[in-house]
């Protein structure tokens, strides 16, 4: 029987004339509602016709996606018990490895990964009416993908279908935009007041980096709460960013006078079905995002928010998507505090202070941004938009990430050269698995068969717990043995991707990529972990050390059994901060002839011309990666090769390594001088990289000729330079003019001037310029004058000699006179003769 006062009692109904009508109207909407309304469970009943009298018009296939499988399972069961049915009846659901739907079923509740493969199997979405797209806010990669496809299906295979984008507090101008103009229909929600605590730690601790969290931190929250048990009635809700922490302050709060249980979306599916339910008593619920929205906890009054959030990243370790651990958005803190508020008034307890919270990011940042993209990429592939250019998508995804995107996927065979997806890679994108796990099971079944590939694939999809050790092959060994909640996960999924790659026209091409017969379990792990992720091969370079073939250095545990292994096949590393090698968290025995068929790719043969340790070395080179797998000297390396690897040398090291003397130098500063005076045709030398750049103009034929460090340093530097002089426009002619390399005083002297600074400078004797009224230029720029002493000392600088002969000459004669008696120090410097000798030489 419907329950019929719980539905109308829902605030949504109002606002669900305007959004009918606005379906009917444009054929899309963007639905506004707050948490608790009934956007999730009334709209989809009435646009499926299961609500007699609601005004939904005429019966219609509904589809609703959610972001994640424990609001999608609850979802379909609050709808299927407000209509008094089973699940499975006229409302059901889908998610990875679980569908309960009946021939009955209207309403369908799936994740929004289940639709995007749906999508890629029947674009026009065959027999369905209107897709609700939940929670739209979160702006998950799949989801904002899965509206682009949806709105590509209407404007050219289905016009008819009817697409409503859903969510509490989202943008509702820009979802509007995407859904090409629809119109927005906003309801007002039941709230209840939620009161705010600060309660930030005594002392600071460390902020979050990569998966970390200070214990520090969690400590402090698990104290906060028993606070709020102390304080208030109510159950507890307390957010924290992932399994392991929500498993570290349960053992933290041992001895509470309540039910301590978790909630996340790797729980078992009676473990979240317990806790959406009325218990009967109090508890404490320690929870991930997983219930920041779609899902009601029943009896919360209290929410604790540790301010922390797991966000998508690129692993570049990995070279998967990965999660890291962030500040919370202040619209996630909303979010969460919201959750007090529900079904009465509540408290939420902030574990950060008031000050902290104005520097939060007021949202989190959409994934296409800043997630992995090659699954995304590969999608699109298939989808017919390999750029993604012609999608409309809330974000366009950024060039760099593509780019990198698509050398993945060029890398496993997914696409050709075009971006155009392979035979092969349209199987990849059905899999539901990230292209490198992809291709991993797909060559693993053709070496292992689909069981065993498919129960390694499972291993790295999603990582072991860390009890189960380092060692691949036997953590798989503790899969099949363990009835832990990872085993159970575990097993779902190996009977999911065992299934997908037994589907007709599934299978890889080809044989056995090792060429061999049946694999040693040790042997199957090296090869799967190698075929997902070949940069990571890695060869033994001693006791625990090896080199991966990206470059990067990695180092096993010291009770590792893998530390004797001449290779291995590294599927999880981490580097911490300021480490000179990545940790190896999981990995296999390798042998090289694996690693060479599973990292094809990488494999390079060749002659290799390079500077290294100070000079030239030629060498004919086998390598994988990074790996060098066997070398020998070069006798005649091609000359193009030497080259650049000189140039190279030049760029490190720096033109010392021509033979500068010291006319070069001096040739380079007037050089120098002239550009910073003149400019146009005299040209840049004072920076060494700049002139290496310009080396066709300045350092041939001599350069093509050297072969190693040596010649380098034979080659005149000063000769060189010449060439870089402007002699086409004659102005090369004019250097000795604009930039004398000395200038003569009135003594007689021809006195070298210094280009070497900003300025000039021209160091003299102060009796020599006796006369000389004017300061010298060159190029005309004043030159700056250094007057010495008799004994060579500075007594005076000017770029003004008039003045100094009017002025400062006076104070200079009175200090030195008496140090230096023998030289002349007329009261006119004006009229008296210049002169470089003293009082005597002057009298004979």
């Amino acid at each position: 029987m419907i329950r019929r006062a719980e539905l109308d009692s829902l605030p949504v109904r109002g606002a669900v004339p305007a959004l009918v009508a606005a379906l009917d109207g444009h054929g899309a909407a963007v639905l506004c509602a707050p948490p608790g309304t009934g956007k999730t469970t009334l709209v989809p009943l009435v646009l499926a016709g299961l609500t007699a009298g609601a005004g939904g018009g005429p019966p219609r296939r509904v589809v609703v996606a959610e972001p994640r499988r424990i609001a999608a399972r609850a979802a379909a069961r609050r709808m299927a018990w407000l209509l008094g049915e089973a699940v499975g009846g006229s409302v059901g659901f889908t998610v990875r490895g679980e569908r309960v739907v009946g021939p009955d079923t209207v309403v369908e509740v799936v994740t929004t990964g289940v639709l995007l493969q749906r999508l890629q199997r029947d674009q026009e979405l065959a027999g369905v009416d209107v897709v609700i797209l939940d929670e739209c806010h979160e702006r998950h990669l799949d989801a904002d993908t899965v509206a682009a496809f949806l709105v590509d299906v209407r404007g050219t295979l289905r016009p008819e279908l009817r697409l409503v984008a859903a969510s509490a507090t989202t943008d509702a101008a820009g979802w509007s935009r995407v859904l090409g103009g629809a119109p927005v229909v906003e309801t007002a929600g039941v709230s209840y007041p939620v009161e705010v605590v600060w309660a930030p730690p005594a002392r600071p601790v460390r902020p979050p980096h990569g998966l970390r969290v200070d214990p520090a931190q969690l400590t402090h929250v698990a104290s906060v709460v028993r606070r709020a048990l102390a304080e208030r009635s109510g159950d507890v809700l307390c957010f924290l960013p992932g399994v392991g922490e929500l498993g570290r302050v349960a053992g933290q709060l041992g001895g509470v006078d309540a039910e301590v249980v978790q909630i996340h979306g790797r729980a078992p599916a009676a473990v979240q079905d317990a806790v959406l339910r009325p218990a009967g008593h109090r508890r404490v619920i320690l929870a991930t995002a997983v219930a920041e929205s779609s899902l009601t906890v029943p009896g919360v009054r209290v929410v604790v928010d540790s301010g922390l959030a797991r966000e998508p990243r690129v692993d570049h370790a990995r070279g998967l998507g990965a999660l890291a651990t962030v500040r919370a958005s202040r619209a996630a803190g909303r979010q969460r505090a919201g959750r007090a508020g529900r079904e009465a008034p509540g408290a939420v307890y902030r574990c950060w202070s008031q000050a902290e919270d104005a520097r939060l990011t007021p949202f989190p940042a959409p994934e296409i941004r800043i997630a992995d993209l090659a699954q995304f990429a590969l999608q699109a592939a298939c989808w017919g938009d390999p750029d993604a250019a012609g999608l409309a998508l809330p974000d366009p995804p950024p060039a760099g990430a593509m780019g990198a995107a698509r050398e993945v996927l060029l890398a496993v065979g997914a696409v050709d050269s075009a971006g155009r997806p392979t035979a092969r890679g349209l199987r990849m994108a059905r899999l539901g698995l990230h292209p490198r796990l992809a291709r991993a099971l797909l060559d693993g079944t053709a070496a292992l068969g689909a069981r065993r590939a498919a129960e390694l694939v499972a291993l790295l999809s999603e990582e072991p717990p860390r009890e189960y050790g380092d060692d691949l092959a036997g953590a798989w060994r503790r899969a099949r043995q363990g009835g832990d909640a990872y085993g159970h996960r575990w097993r779902t999924e190996v009977r999911r991707l065992e299934r997908a790659v037994q589907e007709p026209g599934a299978s890889a091409p080809g044989g056995d990529p090792v060429g061999r017969g049946p694999l040693a379990d040790d042997a199957a792990a090296g090869l799967v972990a190698a075929l997902a992720f070949p940069e990571r091969v890695a060869r033994a370079r001693g006791e625990g050390a090896f080199l991966m073939a990206s470059g990067t250095a990695a180092a096993l545990g010291d009770g590792s059994g893998l530390r004797s292994a001449p290779w291995l096949a590294v599927a999880v590393a981490d580097r911490p901060p300021h480490a000179a090698s990545a940790r190896v968290g999981l990995a296999a025995p390798l042998d090289e002839e694996t690693a060479r068929a599973a990292a094809g790719h990488l494999f390079r043969s060749g002659e290799e011309v390079r500077w290294e340790d100070g000079d030239l070395v030629a060498r004919s080179v086998t390598r994988l990666g990074s790996i060098e797998l066997a070398a020998r000297p070069l006798k005649s390396p091609d000359p193009v090769l030497v080259r650049g690897a000189l140039l190279d040398g030049l760029r490190a090291e720096g033109l010392g390594l021509l033979r500068w003397s010291q006319d070069a130098r001096v040739l380079r500063a007037r050089l120098g001088f002239l550009h910073r005076a003149l400019g146009g045709a005299w040209p840049d030398v004072a920076d060494d990289s700049a002139l290496v750049d310009r080396a066709d103009e300045w350092l041939e034929p001599e350069l093509s000729r050297a072969r190693r460090r040596s010649d380098l340093g034979r080659i005149d530097a000063g000769q060189a330079l010449n060439r870089l002089l402007p002699w086409a426009g004659g102005e090369a002619g004019r250097l000795d003019e604009l930039a004398p390399e000395r200038i003569e005083v009135p003594s007689g002297s021809r006195v070298r001037v210094d280009y070497s600074g900003e300025q000039p400078v021209l160091a003299v004797k102060l009796q020599e310029l006796f006369g000389w009224a004017e300061t010298p230029r060159v190029a005309g720029v004043p030159v700056l004058v250094h007057l010495l002493s008799p004994a060579g000392r500075p007594a005076a600088v000017t770029a003004d000699l008039a003045s100094f002969w009017a002025g400062g000459y006076q104070a200079v004669r009175a200090e030195l006179r008496g140090r230096y008696p023998k030289h002349p120090w007329p009261q006119d410097p004006a009229t008296a003769e210049p002169t470089r000798h003293t009082n005597a030489r002057l009298g004979r």
